[in-house]
């Protein structure tokens, strides 16, 4: 019978040895090697009120305004939001029997996903009129684009491309850290050529290439989560990347938090 133990020789790089029933050690070159992608280094820059009534589920810069998508049966809504106060300055609910979830601008237009009900909310962006809707196969989570295409999560380790004008799927992408799948992705952000993908119940969010569906490097936020956990209890998980390319600031907070961090990351 073999004894397992593991050997930390560097930072991210760990390796299964055993113990044979003779007492001898097999050497790490002869175990499986487990890798880790590197953790990323952050400072935050500014903490901004956030409104506890907001279940985030998306959020994200149309032209210098913050875009809020919260969920919750009967209190899912898109609001535009006043970042200095964290209040929405104009929203609107969807369908009290519809649960929101990520939302996405391209090219004017603003996509909303629901959770279960597999519908996507289509609006003109600057007015927040509905223009249509579209149907999915999968949950919907979150959702980012990279300038083309749709990209969309639903809780496991896919990302789905989609064509913005008819929803039709293109492509499924699955997200690996060093051939290791990483489930439950939720919440996106595309940033200088890269996915961040927040893993839905963790404090991690993953930086994807999104040729490969590879992690190259993460961030561990639990000392903010931390943080927000000892000024409100009640609060519920990390979940929101908002990235403004007009002043290259990156904003992240979670469901009913306090708070609004502004961060800044190696991208």
């Amino acid at each position: 019978m073999k004894k397992m133990r593991w050997l930390l020789l560097a930072p991210g790089v760990f390796f299964a040895s055993c113990n044979n029933d003779d007492g001898s050690t097999v050497t790490p070159s002869q175990a499986e090697e487990i890798k880790y992608a590197p953790l990323m280094t952050y400072s935050i820059v500014n903490t901004l009120p956030h409104d506890t009534s907001s279940y985030t589920q998306g959020l994200l810069f149309y032209n210098g305004e913050l875009l809020e998508g919260t969920g919750n049966y009967g209190k899912s809504k898109l609001k535009v939001v006043d970042i200095k106060t964290g209040k929405p300055k104009k929203e609107i609910a969807i369908d009290a029997k519809q649960f929101g979830e990520g939302i996405t601008v391209l090219k004017d237009t603003l996509y909303q996903l629901t959770w279960q009900e597999k519908v996507v909310h289509v609006y003109d962006a600057r007015s927040l009129k509905k223009i249509k809707e579209f149907q999915i196969n999968t949950e919907g989570w979150g959702i980012t684009h990279d300038s083309t295409n749709l990209i969309v999560t639903d809780g496991s380790n896919n990302l789905y491309y989609y064509d913005p004008s008819t929803f039709r799927l293109l492509r499924t992408q699955g997200v690996m850290e060093f051939g290791r799948r990483v489930d439950s992705l939720n919440e996106l952000e595309f940033i200088n050529g890269f996915i961040y993908a927040n893993q839905y119940q963790t404090n991690i969010i993953y930086k994807i290439d999104p040729a490969t569906g590879n992690v190259v490097s993460k961030l561990n936020l639990d000392e903010i989560a931390s943080r927000v956990k000892q000024m409100a209890p009640y609060v519920d998980v990390l979940n929101g990347i908002a990235y403004n390319p007009s002043t290259n600031k990156v904003y992240i907070t979670g469901k009913n938090w306090p708070s609004l961090f502004e961060i800044q990351f190696e991208h």
